[in-house]
């Protein structure tokens, strides 16, 4: 017999599809618990078991208490943040994601969260996110694509390497250009450029 045979097998005699042909059985019924008994009138302790494991889960329908004797005030004290605790000291922002920069540089521009969902596609297009993207024919530089790149300058002495100087250029720029990013990638879409 091969394993797959007897595997369906054995599922086949434990679900009490296989019975004799004088004592019909229908499937339902052999999927409904039957208590095995050592006399006729007394359960195993298998059926005992049985018992107490569906009284435990009806237990499951009342209100459950906090058995911790005491409570963590620290935890509850996060816990009843509505906006999640404050970060205190100084980030820098030059060494990550240059799409995490953006997102937490845009309302010191005024703009919302929702505006990174122009600004990405802007300046993936632009420079792929890149710091130091630069466009051969118009010599265009970094995220947003200053043209010419030293533009930047006004933000930061590091805006050749440093994708926050970058962005906040770019942000200034976007605020006073085109009103938002949304603004400008809608100007983009037009034109071809921003």
């Amino acid at each position: 017999m091969s394993g797959l045979a007897a595997a369906a097998t054995g599922v086949a005699v434990a679900t009490g599809v296989i019975h004799s042909p004088s004592a019909p059985v229908s499937f339902a019924d052999s999927l409904s618990p039957v208590a095995s008994t050592d006399s006729a009138d007394k359960p195993t302790a298998d059926v005992q078991q049985r018992d107490a494991v569906v009284s435990r889960s009806a237990d499951r329908t009342q209100p459950s208490t906090d058995r911790r004797e005491k409570k963590d005030p620290m935890k509850a004290a996060a816990l009843g943040l509505a906006a999640g605790p404050a970060v205190g000291g100084q980030e820098s922002l030059s060494s990550g994601d240059p799409q995490a920069i953006a997102a937490a540089l845009l309302s010191k521009y005024g703009f919302d969260n929702s505006q990174m969902s122009c600004l990405v596609p802007l300046w993936m297009g632009e420079s792929g996110w890149r710091v130091n993207a630069e466009n051969p024919s118009s010599g265009a530089y970094g995220i947003p694509q200053a043209l010419p790149g030293s533009k930047m300058a006004s933000a930061g002495g590091d805006w050749q390497t440093n994708p926050a100087t970058q962005i906040e250029w770019g942000l200034g720029y976007i605020r006073d250009r085109y009103g938002s990013p949304c603004g400008a990638w809608g100007f983009k879409q037009s034109n071809g450029w921003y």
